[in-house]
């Protein structure tokens, strides 16, 4: 497509899409995509990278906009800014859509892909961050995905890096059928999040030394922020501890998850909360695979109660105002 202002453009593929509804009132209860954009790097699509279709988008925009983003491996750092709300980026599977880079001089800025918008939703595509992947590269934080948009949520996707690779900084998120790679600290932040049928994958680092599943960022008591891991499975060929507290109230549930003997006998690490742990609420509950035994756990690890159980397993810990069945596109169908 040759160049054309991008409001002008935005009018244009309003006027001629099937999901338009111009006349409509915002219903985000009931509406249906209300544009669609294709991103396509040979150049059958409406546009050639996937961030030139976001900035397309207009600002504090209150409709659904659906990216269609065709296989292939996208060389971008690609970026959402807080006032680009209700954008859903649609790829053809993990395995086949890729967005890659190799950002490591700040985790502030260096991620390939960071949503500070809220009601994001991506399904289909993979997150990459490729600094560690190479051997000459000392291991540094290479951060693939930064989420701190509220309500969003990511479907069959992948995020694949070494340390720091799922930077889940806050807000209310949702990750389903996902695979998460790495081997320190590689899902860190203040989330309140749940992660449904999730692969967690331990990479074996340089050091040869038991990394870090998680480390969880909530910093006081009040807070409601966490990470439950339900019905999840964790593997790989390396070691690792399931977390780390980054704060002095870090909250992580593994519940029903298979583990692999990557996990080492102690489970947790208190890190700079050592003399605090009792605030710590680091557990697991109906666990299996040679890595859920519990009895070489540390000793201030947590049992919760059964309330406690069904309030971080329930859909309703990241979504009691039903933001997630209220979606305009029937991709995640959450449990109850």
């Amino acid at each position: 497509m040759p160049f054309l202002p991008q409001l002008f453009v935005y009018t244009l593929l309003a006027l001629s899409s099937p999901f338009s509804s111009t006349n409509a009132a915002p219903n985000h209860r009931r509406s249906k995509i209300h544009h669609t954009f294709d991103v396509d790097p040979s150049g059958k699509g409406h546009f050639t990278t996937i961030q030139d279709a976001i900035d397309a988008v207009p600002s504090h925009n209150q409709r659904w906009t659906c990216i269609r983003i065709k296989k292939g491996v996208y060389r971008e750092q690609v970026s959402i800014p807080y006032y680009k709300p209700f954008i859903f980026l649609k790829g053809e599977g993990k395995r086949n859509t890729y967005i890659s880079w190799d950002g490591h001089d700040s985790i502030a800025t260096g991620a390939t892909f960071s949503s500070d918008a809220d009601n994001t939703i991506a399904q289909g595509i993979s997150f990459v961050n490729s600094y560690n992947n190479a051997t000459h590269n000392p291991m540094r934080p290479a951060v693939a995905a930064k989420i701190q948009g509220d309500k969003s949520a990511f479907h069959r996707c992948g995020f694949y890096g070494l340390q720091d690779t799922l930077w889940d900084a806050q807000g209310r998120h949702y990750f389903k059928e996902c695979t998460i790679q790495g081997s320190v600290d590689f899902i860190f932040g203040a989330g309140q999040s749940l992660y449904e049928k999730c692969s967690i994958s331990v990479v074996a680092n340089v050091h040869k030394v038991a990394g870090y599943i998680t480390a969880q960022g909530r910093s006081k008591a009040r807070e409601t922020n966490g990470f439950v891991f339900k019905d999840c499975e964790i593997v790989g060929k390396g070691k690792a501890y399931l977390g780390r507290a980054w704060r002095d109230y870090a909250t992580v549930l593994f519940y029903n998850t298979s583990m692999s003997d990557v996990v080492v006998p102690q489970g947790w690490n208190a890190w700079y909360s050592v003399g605090r742990e009792k605030q710590l609420r680091f557990a697991e509950h109906k666990c299996r695979g040679r890595g859920s035994n519990t009895s070489r756990r540390v000793k201030w690890a947590n049992k919760l109660s059964d309330a406690e159980l069904r309030h971080f397993t329930s859909i309703s810990f990241i979504d009691n105002q039903g933001w997630l069945r209220n979606l305009p596109f029937n991709v995640f169908a959450p449990s109850t």
